[in-house]
């Protein structure tokens, strides 16, 4: 019974349904309610269906991740750096995957129907039931988003957290180091301001929304997984050297 409800949770036309669904519902807060900037989709044109990574800051816990989607699509149907009009949700792209936290996705049904749009559900690494903790690697899930990566594209945020300039997980690193993909640096802004921590209620309409999709990083994957991830955290500005830059940094480029 298990087997036969995964290869139903993993069907494509579900998937389908659950984009067209949840894309309709989210994109007048995205791009009418408030403004969404999008830059560097030139460099998502050429991509290989398949061993692609997007690294990413992290913002709410849904907001950003639907965002994600809904620019894919569009590029499927050849618009570069907007949405427009969104009939790209009648056949959207599906091919993506994104890793969230176990426990957030256990929440509610709503988050266990964005589940259907490709969630690998990973155990966190760095909290908890609302407790610090700091866990070892766990193997299953990293042989679940390898798994993803051989046949799609894979969304993760390194800090596994919404907090700006947490540290990144190693995980992230050794995973770019035994599969090898292609990695694109996103950085994202204003959807802290925008929407409250879920990413499913308003706080401030009128937002500037920012996502920029940066050129794929060129990695020594013979480099050790601290310096890879070291890499991986100033593309996405949330390294030591952003840090120092200050609160005022932060604030600015979210207005």
């Amino acid at each position: 019974m298990a087997a036969i409800f995964n290869r139903f949770w993993h069907f494509n036309p579900v998937r389908k349904l659950v984009y067209f669904i949840v894309g309709a519902v989210t994109y007048p807060g995205l791009a009418i309610i408030n403004k969404l900037k999008i830059s560097g989709t030139e460099h998502l044109r050429d991509l290989p269906r398949e061993k692609v990574l997007f690294v990413s800051n992290h913002q709410t816990y849904f907001a950003d991740v639907i965002t994600f989607l809904q620019i894919f699509c569009a590029v499927k149907w050849g618009k570069l750096n907007r949405l427009g009009i969104p009939y790209y949700l009648l056949n959207p792209f599906t091919r993506v995957n994104y890793v969230a936290a176990e426990e957030t996705m256990k929440g509610s049904l709503i988050s266990r129907l964005f589940l259907l749009a490709g969630g690998l559900t990973v155990k966190r690494t760095w909290r908890a039931e609302g407790k610090e903790v700091r866990r070892g690697l766990d193997p299953s899930d990293t042989r679940k988003i390898t798994r993803a990566l051989e046949k799609n594209w894979v969304i993760t945020f390194p800090q596994g957290t919404t907090k700006p300039f947490a540290p990144g997980r190693k995980g992230t690193a050794l995973i770019i180091k035994q599969v090898k993909p292609v990695v694109i640096p996103v950085v994202i802004s204003g959807f802290w301001r925008a929407f409250n921590k879920k990413g499913l209620k308003f706080k401030k309409k009128g937002s500037t929304l920012s996502v920029t999709f940066k050129p794929p990083l060129v990695i020594d994957y013979e480099a050790s997984a601290e310096t890879i991830l070291a890499q991986i955290m100033d593309a996405i500005e949330q390294s030591k050297k952003y840090m120092m830059m200050g609160k005022h940094h932060w604030q600015t480029t979210d207005k």
